[in-house]
């Protein structure tokens, strides 16, 4: 991209300096000829319209490198270059990547205008050689759009089509997308297919999906036994994203996908089972908000090594069900959307796992709820290195240690010698939270342990624009508790050979009420 941009600001210059001299440039004859090589690297061309068109004449560069340089070159810079350059508007005429959008297209006026950009664009294209085509309406789309969109997807899906990204407008009609254009073998060349708000409803008759790689399904309605279509062909597949595809019941990978490696699945309310036959998955993300949990079939020689789960009371399930049904979890990511129950388990259950994160995210917790419960977690898991404990659920105000501070818990010994790291986000000065703490001080090698009271998604950074998350007063006035309840009950049973890290509000985007006993009386 750098040099196709080099050349065109080259090109920009000489045609500035040439109005500025008035003096016109002999005729290029041959562009391939040494002799009219020599001297100016810029010559004139022909053109339809002023008659006058520039031509690089130097260094001498094969057409196919110059239509590579042209390809690399953004879609607004393209159509510059193309004006100035009769190589270059060849290369325009047989783009390989076609990509459209506001952002692309630069300012529109509404619907018409995008469309009418667009369908020029469209219009002077060969069809020739086109290798992606992506189109983001960005809330542009309408019925009027249809019909462009459909001739558009005639001239660019054919045989040698690679890549094919559409995005229509949420909340508006879903665009039926036509399963007919991938019949006849336009399909069996596609790696990547993206579709946004659609319907897509693809038989056993459409063809092959022998090259596709990654399939990204997004706001789109397609039936389980439609999307078995797509895959009973795709012996290529690796990668697929299904979100808010809430049309799908039952889901089954059959043994075909021998390459299929990663699976996420957001938001299919209705989905109530995944049938998993793919020999070589090892990446599974599920989430969703329902109370029940999905069916996992996934045979007992499951190689998923790396598992993010999240929906209702999804502790409760992950204690009883997770490890026997990936018994050979690496990675785990647990978060919980509903209501939490504190449940203990089994010991040495997740016997390879490394990396364990559990994510509260209820909107307030029970006041029984027990963060000391999740000890549970590290008895299960004796390879354990990183632990995570993400706390963005509101709490209730009687769990705090300054509201009931009695003796501190404390469980019978048990060692977790192999857990290194350990961060709790959104620290609070919850009784059982400063527990679970003090138990991992006291029963792990743990190295590194990190308190985080900021609450921040974002937070700045010195010497860059911007300012951190908007916290509540609320969060600001826990952040001050929870502070003072790690300097007090923390600090001073941190071993020597622990580096403690506690992190704050900013104090460039905040202002934060120190706490203390006689602040809360």
């Amino acid at each position: 991209m750098g040099l196709g941009y080099v050349l065109l600001k080259r090109l920009q210059r000489e045609r500035r300096r040439r109005r500025r001299s008035r003096h016109a440039l002999v005729p290029d004859e041959s562009i391939a000829s040494p002799e009219k090589r020599k001297g100016s690297c810029y010559q004139q061309d022909d053109s339809p319209r002023s008659g006058k068109k520039m031509r690089y004449s130097g260094p001498y560069l094969p057409e196919e490198m110059w239509q590579h340089i042209h390809s690399l070159m953004p879609m607004k810079d393209a159509a510059r270059a193309a004006c100035l350059s009769s190589a270059f508007l060849y290369s325009w005429r047989n783009r390989p990547k076609l990509s459209f959008s506001t952002e692309t297209m630069g300012i529109v006026e509404g619907t018409t205008d995008f469309i009418r950009k667009i369908d020029r664009v469209m219009e002077k294209h060969s069809g020739i050689g086109v290798k992606a085509l992506t189109i983001e309406f960005n809330g542009l789309f309408s019925t009027k759009a249809r019909s462009y969109l459909e001739r558009w997807l005639q001239i660019a899906v054919t045989p040698r089509i690679e890549e094919l990204s559409l995005s229509m407008s949420k909340g508006k009609a879903y665009y039926d997308f036509p399963c007919s254009l991938l019949s006849d073998g336009s399909g069996s060349s596609i790696r990547l297919l993206d579709l946004y708000c659609c319907t897509f409803h693809p038989t056993a008759e459409i063809g092959c999906f022998q090259s596709l790689t990654r399939l990204h399904l997004e706001y789109v309605r397609i039936t389980g036994d439609e999307l078995g279509c797509v895959f009973s062909t795709s012996f290529a597949l690796e990668w697929l994203k299904l979100r808010l595809c809430r049309h799908i019941k039952y889901m089954k990978l059959p043994c075909v996908l021998q390459r299929l490696t990663y699976v996420e699945v957001r938001g299919c309310s209705r989905l109530r089972v995944i049938e998993n036959k793919a020999p070589n998955l090892h990446s599974l993300h599920i989430f969703y908000q329902a109370y029940h949990p999905i069916q996992l079939s996934f045979g007992e020689s499951s190689l998923v090594k790396n598992l993010s789960i999240g929906y209702s009371s999804v502790l409760n399930h992950a204690c009883a069900e997770l490890p026997y049904i990936f018994p050979n979890l690496e990675t785990l990511t647990i978060r919980s959307l509903g209501e939490m129950v504190s449940t203990p388990m089994v010991p040495n259950t997740f016997l390879h796992l490394k990396y364990l994160c559990i994510t509260l995210s209820a909107v307030t917790l029970p006041p029984s709820y027990d963060y000391l419960s999740l000890v549970s977690f590290l008895d299960a898991c004796p390879s354990l290195d990183t632990f995570i404990v993400d706390v963005s659920a509101k709490h209730p105000e009687n769990d705090s240690i300054f509201e009931n501070p009695s003796h501190l818990r404390q469980l019978p010994e048990q060692r977790h010698d192999n857990l290194r790291n350990v961060k709790i986000t959104g620290f609070r000065s919850a009784k059982s939270l400063l527990e679970l703490t003090y138990h991992i001080l006291e029963n792990t090698s743990v190295e590194c342990l990190t308190l985080d009271t900021s609450f921040e998604s974002f937070r700045c950074s010195p010497g860059k624009p911007g300012r951190c998350s908007r916290m509540p007063k609320d969060d600001l006035m826990e952040a001050s508790k929870a502070l003072f309840a790690i300097r007090t009950y923390i600090e001073g049973k941190v071993p020597s050979t622990v580096r403690l890290n506690v992190v704050e509000p900013c104090s460039r985007c905040h202002v934060m009420e120190p706490f203390t006993v006689e602040t809360r009386k």
